[in-house]
């Protein structure tokens, strides 16, 4: 399966750890994590879909909740594996985000899918990934999705990168609506809101956020990383302030979306 080779490929030779680490990087983890605690109760029993190398997992796992993983790719697994110890309560297995048949129905309290999305790159595929995270999810229970943004990568890869016109002559950004057209050799799949909108038509769910969850971060990398702990803590209180915010949600990076099963 090519979309396998190519994600084996990449994340054979990128190191997920590092991103998350940088101060500009802790921004998305901050964040996923602020919205992760408003819904974590006693007692929760939380799925992980693509789990990587278990940053999220680990931590949830660290506060006493039982986690279980799932996740495509060996070289994660592997690192991840290596990080479980005996007092963390963490089931992981290989396995693939368009079929969790492994997993009873209405079995988790919390479902979140914080990576699979970003190299689906088709409707039925990412549909699928969808319907699957919402059956193993109980009534009641919150699901939620993780997408990479159209504009983010228009402004950064294209424009400050200077990317933009060999894009639209190799045909992976259309010149005239300047939206990424993506495929497994290019790895992550773009989203505009709208899009994912139409891909929630018809699931009974009710949407509680939709975040921005890196929001500017990215654009001012950089100046993040160079700000003192007393700015950053600024910054971050900014950020959570307008993270929210319908008219600015369209050039983060990365966005969440976050329901409840009806």
């Amino acid at each position: 399966m090519d979309e396998l080779k190519y994600l084996t490929e990449y994340y054979n030779n990128y190191n997920e750890e590092e991103r998350l680490i940088s101060k500009h990087g802790q921004v998305e983890f901050i964040t996923t994590m602020k919205y992760i605690n408003k819904f974590l109760k006693k007692g929760m029993h939380v799925l992980e879909i693509g789990a990587g190398t278990g940053r999220y997992s680990l931590t949830i796992s660290e506060k006493g909740f039982q986690v279980d993983a799932i996740e495509l790719v060996q070289h994660n697994i592997d690192i991840f594996k290596s990080k479980i110890t005996e007092k963390r309560n963490i089931n992981i297995r290989q396995g693939n985000a368009m079929d969790l048949s492994c997993y009873n129905d209405e079995t988790f309290d919390i479902t979140l899918v914080l990576g699979p999305l970003y190299h689906l790159f088709n409707d039925n595929d990412k549909k699928q990934a969808i319907n699957e995270a919402i059956r193993v999810t109980k009534k009641d229970g919150i699901v939620f999705i993780a997408y990479c943004m159209n504009e983010a990568t228009i402004i950064n890869w294209g424009f400050k990168q200077g990317n933009i016109y060999d894009a639209f002559e190799s045909g992976i950004v259309d010149k005239d609506t300047f939206k990424c057209l993506s495929n497994p050799s290019l790895l992550f799949e773009m989203h505009r809101k709208e899009e994912i909108d139409r891909l929630m038509v018809g699931y009974d769910v009710e949407r509680i956020h939709f975040v921005a969850t890196d929001l500017l971060t990215n654009h001012m990398a950089n100046t993040i990383d160079e700000m003192d702990e007393k700015m950053f803590e600024t910054y971050l209180n900014y950020h959570f302030s307008i993270c929210e915010r319908p008219d600015l949600i369209g050039i983060t990076h990365h966005s969440l979306d976050i329901f409840r099963k009806r």
